[in-house]
């Protein structure tokens, strides 16, 4: 005899059962309307969807993996001068050792006591616009911050893959709110069948639309400082010149502030690729805070500085790749006499900032 229990058939969730005005248990079309129906909507938002996740996801790696540059080896101290700095407690003594080290370094800024911005850490002269990062124990070229979600300095050499980053991630979220807002209305005006997706549609919409007003407000502020040719840490703390703090100390106006961090060439503007220009030591700028003593120059040329030999120098020391930021490279460099460039050439073209520090 067969004493085997026939088991019970199964049920269906609740959320799969048939709703009232449904014939045979099967949904019925209207039910399930939860993606688009025109193919060719369908396909622009794919294409459109995984352009936008390639590029924030390149810049993203960009940002991360590409490591922050260095100092270069002409601001590093020989040992020489290390055992002099090592021997010498910190004083005038100290300065004069810095001093004669910086003499033919492209320099600018100094600390607030009007020093040479020497690390101790790195043992090296600071470049304008370079700090150490105590989270890398490191020096670096024009630092913007140390960034946590990436887990690496933002400057130099990453800024530009930076910003992208967070351009193409707040599309990429702008875009994702966008394509899910008339689903996440019929939510709530129950033109959504009664499934678990439906609360996965109401999630996706409220974690795209906070993600897009953080980022937006996070990109709209970097906006400002390209544009004010800023660093967040400058931003905080103006740079401070041989004459005093100024906070557009290396603000040379919209345009080429834009091209100083993106590049000249306007197609490799929204790829994560290296376009900045310069090499991150030496930045141009503008004299602060003039002497009324110095000669007035034509329009469209650069003043000069005079140290106490009444040599003519540049007010920008600039490196080639940046010069023509400014204007005509060759406007300023034939400012010095024919005269002065048998001297020039013996002893090397002074740096002004510190030149300007040697008259009283």
């Amino acid at each position: 005899m067969n004493w085997s229990v026939a088991k019970p058939a199964r049920r269906r969730p609740a959320w799969l059962r048939p709703r009232k005005g449904e014939q045979g248990g099967e949904w019925s079309s209207s039910a399930w309307k939860v993606s688009m129906e025109n193919i060719g909507e369908q396909v622009v938002c794919l294409i459109v969807y995984h352009l936008l996740f390639a590029m924030f996801v390149w810049s993203y790696w960009k940002t991360i993996f590409t490591m922050p540059m260095n100092p270069s080896k002409e601001f590093h101290l020989s040992y020489a001068e290390k055992e002099l700095l090592e021997r010498e407690p910190r004083g005038e003594t100290h300065q004069e050792i810095l001093k004669r080290a910086a003499k033919d370094l492209p320099i600018y800024t100094r600390t607030m006591s009007g020093a040479i911005r020497y690390c101790d850490r790195c043992q090296l002269i600071k470049p304008d616009r370079c700090h150490h990062c105590s989270v890398c124990d490191k020096c670096i070229l024009k630092m913007d911050h140390h960034c946590p979600w990436v887990n690496n300095c933002v400057g130099f050499s990453n800024y530009k893959f930076f910003l992208l980053f967070l351009a193409y991630s707040l599309l990429y979220c702008l875009f994702i709110a966008a394509t899910d807002l008339q689903y996440f209305i019929k939510f709530w005006t129950n033109g959504l069948p009664d499934t678990q997706a439906k609360f996965h549609i109401m999630f996706l919409f409220f974690a795209a639309a906070m993600f897009s007003v953080s980022l937006s407000s996070l990109f709209g502020y970097h906006c400002w400082l390209v544009s004010k040719n800023k660093s967040t840490l400058e931003a905080f703390r103006s740079p401070i010149f041989r004459h005093g703090t100024d906070k557009n100390g290396f603000s040379l106006g919209f345009s080429k502030n834009l091209r100083q961090v993106f590049g000249d060439e306007k197609k490799y503007w929204p790829l994560p690729v290296f376009s900045s220009l310069g090499d991150g030591c030496s930045f141009p700028t503008c004299l602060v805070n003039q002497d009324l003593e110095q000669q007035s120059t034509p329009a469209g040329l650069t003043p000069a500085v005079k140290n106490l030999e009444g040599h003519q120098f540049p007010s920008k020391p600039l490196r080639e790749s940046q010069s023509h930021l400014l204007t005509d490279p060759h406007s300023w460099a034939d400012s010095s006499t024919n005269s002065d460039k048998g001297k020039v050439g013996k002893k090397g073209m002074s740096n002004p900032a510190l030149t300007i520090e040697n008259e009283t």
